[in-house]
């Protein structure tokens, strides 16, 4: 059930179990370049070369993912159940991180998807959805019930009646079978511009040799308040099976 909307609650923390790429890696440098931050330290960063030539309004187009910085939803953000602390989801994470499961390998590949254009894989990948799934279950008791706005803002009306029962049981509709592996590179695109941003996104990334990436860690991110950007408190890298 949904609780009342407070006001306090825009001031105070969320927290995000997210993939992110290693710190430094070129997938790293890739993403964090074309949204303009680095979600490890903070900083701005400038675009790439040719990048505002090309896309004069590209620092608009990228908003939107430039809040959250460059990385795949495992578990929503959210803010923190009552008596639950910052601590004792660090303690979770690396709690998580420690047990021995099948890492993750997939095809990286630069697409549109739901109106956006991110690095997605080629093919669907069950352990990666397990993973997925496991971050949603395992780190569910910290997450604070939605409150009526945050479920307003999903627009029930336009999910499946499946999206709905996620939202209400997970507090976000996109989980299990409904889970969509996505390192979101752009906001929604208009649909005469789409496949142009996606050719030379795609020629960008295809420098960078990556025929597959290894979902080996998870990251927990922070957002300190409604008008702050996320960052990356700690990252863990998962034990292989």
């Amino acid at each position: 059930m949904s609780r009342p909307y407070s006001a306090d609650m825009a001031d105070s923390p969320r927290y995000a179990i997210y993939y992110a790429p290693a710190p430094g890696g070129a997938l790293d440098r890739f993403g964090a370049a074309l949204l303009g931050y680095d979600a490890f330290t903070g900083e701005d960063l400038p675009f790439p070369e040719g990048v505002l030539r090309a896309t004069p309004d590209w620092h608009g187009l990228t908003g939107d993912p430039r809040k959250y910085g460059f990385h795949a939803t495992l578990k929503a953000p959210m803010s923190l159940a009552p008596g639950r602390t910052e601590a004792e989801l660090v303690s979770a994470c690396d709690a998580f991180a420690a047990t021995p499961r099948a890492i993750p390998v997939i095809t990286p590949v630069v697409d549109s998807i739901s109106g956006f254009i991110a690095v997605i894989p080629a093919e669907p990948s069950a352990e990666l959805i397990r993973l997925a799934a496991d971050c949603v279950t395992e780190f569910d008791a910290f997450r604070a019930p939605l409150t009526e706005a945050d479920r307003a803002r999903r627009n029930p009306s336009r999910l499946t009646p499946r999206q709905r029962e996620h939202l209400d049981r997970w507090g976000y509709p996109y989980v299990m079978d409904d889970f969509r592996f996505h390192m979101t590179l752009t906001g929604r695109v208009s649909p005469e511009r789409r496949d142009a941003l996606v050719s030379m996104l795609r020629d960008r990334f295809s420098a960078l040799g990556l025929s597959s990436l290894a979902i080996d860690r998870i990251a927990l991110f922070r957002q300190d308040d409604a008008n702050s950007r996320f960052r990356i408190v700690q990252q863990y890298e998962i034990a292989p099976a």
